[in-house]
């Protein structure tokens, strides 16, 4: 019987075409290996190690820490990070981009409707209202500065005859041969200077109340009317820009444009048409309340102006009671609050 040659199998060593070890068959004899160990032990707590044919051992298992080949590469990519954890600055730079979106949309729009290219929605009725008002801001501004003007030229004459009452008053006592004349002429300017405080408390209080219908009342009304046309402007940007995508083609790149270019139209839209409703809502109330303000202030004005040329002290004194005014004596400071209690 012809006996098994000693050369077997383990002892041979394929060789690659360029010179170096070919190992496939001892991963082979290693993942056989694997297969053929007990369940209870895993692999991650198995190393197992081949050895060269030169060497004394074939088949070393040693157990442990797993440590895995040099051949093993770790895997690493982005990392994601949750929803609930938010980066302010990203939060900050996306708040910019949006910003700067919307003012670049905005200034092409205002820019194309300034050189006749573009198309802006008009309310007519609404656009002549506003018009009117700001319109009649103009000329109660002018009537403000008029009033105020009078009011400083009053204030200077009621001083000097305050002034010229007291030099004749004085010279009433003074020059006996000229007593009376000097003293009727004292009790004049006196009465006149009295007369024109009253006066002075009129016209004030009709500056105060045109003053608090000019730069408040129309002007809290045309700061919504700012933001009305603010939000107009923003309408018809993002309309024009549907209005391009609807012209354009429809595939899969821009048909989500479209869809995106539509949620932001229909959200602008509605924030004209409430701003829209504010402004009408306002205009209404600012008449009502500047028709009922004016109309006091108008009666107070001509009657307190009327009595006064006409030398009836009286019937000035009962205006100024009529609309609840009170004058302030000069030189005398207000009384305190422990006064007042």
């Amino acid at each position: 019987m012809a006996q098994e040659s000693p050369k077997n199998s383990a002892a041979e060593i394929p060789v690659t075409s360029n010179g170096e070890v070919d190992d496939s068959h001892e991963h082979g004899f290693n993942r056989d290996l694997k297969r053929s160990l007990p369940s209870g032990l895993g692999l991650s707590e198995t190393q197992i190690t081949s050895h060269g044919f030169d060497s004394t051992k074939e088949g070393v298992i040693e157990a442990g820490a797993y440590q895995g080949g040099q051949r093993t590469q770790t895997k690493s990519g982005p990392v994601i990070l949750a929803d609930e954890i938010k980066n302010p600055a990203m939060e900050k730079l996306e708040l910019v981009r949006k910003w700067s979106l919307n003012t670049y949309k905005c200034t092409r729009q205002i820019i194309s409707e300034k050189l006749g290219r573009g198309s802006r929605t008009v309310d007519l009725e609404l656009e002549a209202q506003i018009d009117i008002l700001r319109d009649n801001k103009k000329k109660y501004e002018n009537i403000l500065r008029l009033a105020q003007t009078l009011s400083t030229q009053l204030f200077q004459m009621v001083h000097t005859q305050r002034q010229l009452g007291d030099a004749f008053a004085d010279l009433s006592l003074k020059s006996l041969e000229l007593h009376e004349e000097f003293g009727y002429n004292a009790d004049t300017q006196k009465l006149l200077a009295k007369n024109g405080e009253t006066l002075l408390g009129a016209i004030n209080f009709f500056i105060a109340s045109v003053n608090t219908l000019v730069n408040k009342t129309i002007e809290d009304t045309l700061m919504t009317v700012k933001q009305y046309e603010s939000a107009r402007i923003e309408y018809d940007a993002y309309r024009t820009d549907l209005e391009e995508l609807n012209l354009g083609p429809r595939d899969a790149n821009t048909l989500p444009k479209i869809e995106q270019s539509q949620h932001l139209f229909q959200a602008h839209k509605e924030k004209y048409d409430k701003m829209r409703n504010d402004v009408s809502i306002k205009l209404k109330f600012l008449e009502e309340n500047k028709v009922k303000v004016l109309h006091n202030q108008l009666v107070l004005f001509h009657n307190a102006i009327a009595a006064y040329f006409a030398g009836n002290q009286k019937q000035l004194e009962q205006t100024l009671k009529q609309f609840h005014i009170k004058l302030k004596t000069p030189g005398v400071d207000a009384p305190s609050w422990l006064e007042e209690q």
